[in-house]
């Protein structure tokens, strides 16, 4: 079967290059909403998106997260715009709900015409002091209850940014009837 839906799940890949622009913002406005719609345990809605895309403040996360890792570099691959998804971690489920809102930013992402990535660290990442003041600095709501699930990089694929799909190993689902 195939429709639309199922496409763009079968064609998104991670983007590691990106071009020097930013998303078109009825595309970037679709893919946050969707992610706004991804199930959340008891419907309890934890998850909270910051979409940065200040060039400066996309930087600083950048190397925020290269730190973590003990790097230099780039771990956002030059992609214009960040979604940060974090969510409130009295809530029981809430790395699940920050994973489906993850999962819905990047296939929306796809559906609209833009590329995306999971970047992880985003817990070591609003942990940390400088974490926390910035969750603050932009005035988040609840920030101190809150926890980073990831960073969503989103933008247009550069020439050569997204790599073909593998071929999906088989043996990996059991049906029970």
């Amino acid at each position: 079967m195939k429709n639309e839906v199922l496409t763009a799940l079968q064609n998104r890949r991670s983007c590691r290059s990106y071009e020097d622009r930013q998303p078109d913002p009825a595309a970037l406005e679709a893919v946050v909403n969707a992610a706004l719609w991804a199930p959340s345990g008891m419907g309890r809605q934890s998850t909270v998106i910051v979409v940065v895309q200040d060039p400066a403040t996309v930087r600083k996360l950048s190397a925020m997260n290269a730190a973590v890792m003990g790097r230099d570099g780039d771990p956002f691959y030059g992609a214009p715009c960040v979604a940060v998804v974090l969510v409130d971690r009295t809530v029981s489920t809430c790395v699940e709900d920050g994973s489906l809102a993850m999962g819905n930013l990047l296939n929306a992402a796809e559906s609209v015409g833009l590329s995306g990535c999971w970047i992880h660290r985003a817990r070591e990442m609003f942990d940390s002091h400088e974490g926390k003041a910035l969750l603050n600095e932009w005035g988040v709501p609840n920030a101190e209850n809150l926890m980073g699930v990831g960073n969503c990089i989103l933008g247009y694929a550069a020439p050569g940014g997204k790599k073909p799909a593998a071929l999906r190993r088989e043996g990996r689902v059991v049906y029970v009837k």
